[in-house]
């Protein structure tokens, strides 16, 4: 019985998960432009560099 309630637990969070991730996606999106990647992220989202160049 435990074993099924586990296994129940494990698929319930998958489904909910992946539900959730879709719906951020159709929002919000879940990657940055390629433009703001390829630039760097600590520039295009902090305005700032991690390292000294």
């Amino acid at each position: 019985m435990q074993t099924k309630a586990v296994l129940l637990t494990i698929v319930w969070s998958a489904i909910v998960s992946f539900i959730a991730f879709k719906l951020v996606d159709l929002v919000v999106g879940l990657r940055v432009a390629e433009d703001e990647e390829r630039e760097g992220l600590d520039i295009s989202s902090h305005g700032e560099t991690a390292y000294q160049r």
